[in-house]
């Protein structure tokens, strides 16, 4: 569905897009002849973003932002009024994000942001262009960025795996509405592997071995969507393809078996390993 959204031209949407993964892919988007709006919180990384973008852009195509909280609907609607004013929109990827720190019975403050972003934040891009995407009757792709721990859910940080995995579940019922009402559009579960981005540069200076770059992660969702993927769970230097699968099967396993969530952890660890 992606080559088919090329080939019908248009906007290229990106939430998070002033930097690291969201970045990336409104580059690739731009090389591959799509326009480009970004939107992010409003700041200087923003307007070198757009201009850093500029200079890929096909003949005729063209590059703007829109300054955006993703957390509100109301900032998301005006986002999605702003697209189609400019034009079909063949990409929306809704990549916003936050990591906070939180724990089950603290942190509330935490817990509320994490899911206004991460989880509202694709609700309120989805509610916002799908009813119009739709309307328009061409074909399109919606991108939306989860997490490995919203798929497997391992201890550490419940606010974020509770929001990644509200993005699965929206986005699964997302490609299912899509097929019923018979859209040009698919949908697709971004999930990155370990990337090195500006947030995690912030604290590792130096890029680990382990890590994918942004692009290297970009590319494969490209290659995957390209050929129709659904779920794209994206490997790294250090966790292969077949690693995940274990893992996956693993967290499958904890309720198959009805192992005590407490202990599998640490085993699944150990066992998925190699």
């Amino acid at each position: 569905m992606y080559q088919d959204a090329l080939q019908a031209g248009g906007w290229a949407v990106v939430t998070g897009g002033a930097s690291g993964v969201g970045f990336a892919a409104a580059e690739r988007f731009a090389r591959d002849g799509l326009s480009v709006l970004l939107a992010d919180l409003p700041g200087e990384a923003l307007s070198q973003a757009a201009e850093a973008i500029g200079d890929l852009l096909a003949e005729g195509a063209e590059v703007t932002t829109l300054p955006t909280d993703v957390s509100d609907a109301t900032a998301v609607q005006a986002l999605a009024d702003a697209a189609f004013a400019l034009g079909d929109v063949a990409v929306l990827m809704n990549n916003a994000g936050i990591g906070l720190p939180s724990s089950s019975w603290d942190h509330a403050e935490a817990w509320r942001k994490t899911l206004e972003v991460n989880l509202f934040g694709v609700i309120n891009g989805v509610q916002a262009f799908l009813p119009r995407m739709v309307a328009a009757n061409r074909p399109a792709v919606v991108i939306n960025t989860g997490s490995k721990q919203g798929i497997t859910t391992p201890p550490g940080n419940p606010a974020y795996n509770v929001s990644k995995a509200g993005v699965k579940v929206a986005t699964e019922s997302l490609a299912h509405e899509l097929r019923e009402a018979g859209a040009p559009i698919s949908a697709h579960l971004f999930v990155p592997g370990f990337t090195y981005t500006g947030m995690i540069s912030r604290h590792i200076p130096e890029k680990p071995a382990g890590a994918w770059t942004s692009e290297q992660t970009v590319d494969h969702l490209i290659t995957r969507m390209t050929v129709g993927d659904f779920y794209i769970l994206c490997p790294d230097n250090d966790v292969s393809h077949a690693r995940d699968m274990r893992r996956v099967t693993w967290a499958l396993g904890d309720i198959l078996e009805n192992r005590p969530v407490a202990v599998a952890p640490g085993l699944c660890r150990a066992i998925c390993r190699v």
